[in-house]
């Protein structure tokens, strides 16, 4: 009887334990939906990111959901990546460790949570999320909000960096008309008649794709578009080619990175984008307004 119970013991352990494994080792979809947060909503290890500003976090936000500012923590003076070491404290504070499924959402510019996901990635975190529908009346509807500012316990987060992820002026300069490369700002910017650098226009060879067009506007909170309407929009990209991704600081382009990277593109984002392109008289640019 005695050794009965020990098998069955031992049985007990080992299936708990493949379990286990199988939990950790299930990859998070790259964009999730509000049936999929409902599921998963008591794991262990979720961590739910708001990438709003604080004023707006304070006004209501998904329970348990701890706040990061994205303009604020994700960018530094130069408008570039911040530093390992404030990066590595940000998201240990957060409440964030290899073992964590992230969940990002933000106002419905979809772009704070991308450059978020982005940066994740970037720093080989790859169970990261972008939450399909972003704050509005339907997560509202769906979830329980709160005003109190959410305190997780501090994790300890190990940053793995990820060089392919990230592009430099310098490898942007030498991929021209070697590698696709999109630009994510609206037309406007692209075609050179407004700029938020020194000069206008775009990087040469560049093809304009609007990050806009990845979600659709609604007055229940914005929603990015199913992944069948997306294929359609970039069908014309070629896949044999690697993508750079640029926009004016990095963020518009992390939303073409999710989106592009879901359906099977080899992307990556030049950080400095637009900002440091533009401002810099060295290298070639394509104005089409003169």
């Amino acid at each position: 009887m005695k050794l009965f119970k020990t098998i069955f013991l031992t049985l007990l352990f080992l299936t708990q334990l493949v379990s286990s494994n199988l939990k950790n080792d299930e990859k998070i979809p790259a964009i999730v939906t509000i049936d999929w947060l409902k599921t998963n909503l008591n794991n262990p290890n979720l961590v739910l990111v708001d990438l709003r500003e604080k004023d707006e976090y304070l006004k209501g936000h998904l329970k348990n959901a701890v706040n990061i500012p994205g303009l604020k923590s994700l960018f530094d003076e130069k408008f570039l990546m911040p530093k390992l070491d404030f990066l590595k404290e940000l998201l240990s504070n957060a409440g964030i460790n290899s073992n964590s499924l992230v969940v990002a959402y933000d106002n419905g510019d979809f772009i704070w949570a991308a450059r978020f996901y982005w940066i994740l990635q970037t720093l080989g975190h790859d169970n990261v999320a972008l939450l399909k529908v972003a704050y509005g009346s339907l997560l509202k509807e769906n979830f329980n909000i709160t005003n109190d500012e959410y305190k997780p316990v501090r994790k300890e987060f190990i940053p793995r960096v990820d060089n392919k992820k990230i592009q430099t002026k310098l490898s942007t300069l030498l991929a021209i008309g070697k590698k696709t490369i999109i630009d994510g700002r609206k037309e406007s910017h692209y075609e050179g008649k407004e700029s938020l650098a020194k000069r206008f226009g775009h990087i040469p060879t560049a093809l304009n794709y609007q990050c806009t067009q990845n979600y659709q506007v609604s007055k229940d909170g914005n929603s990015m578009k199913d992944l069948g309407k997306l294929e359609e929009i970039y069908k014309d990209i070629p896949k044999d080619k690697e993508i750079i991704l640029y926009c004016d600081g990095g963020a518009e382009a992390a939303l073409n990175y999710i989106v592009l990277q879901e359906l099977g593109y080899k992307v990556s984002v030049y950080d400095g984008s637009w900002l440091e392109w533009g401002n810099d008289t060295e290298v070639p640019i394509v104005n089409p307004s003169k």
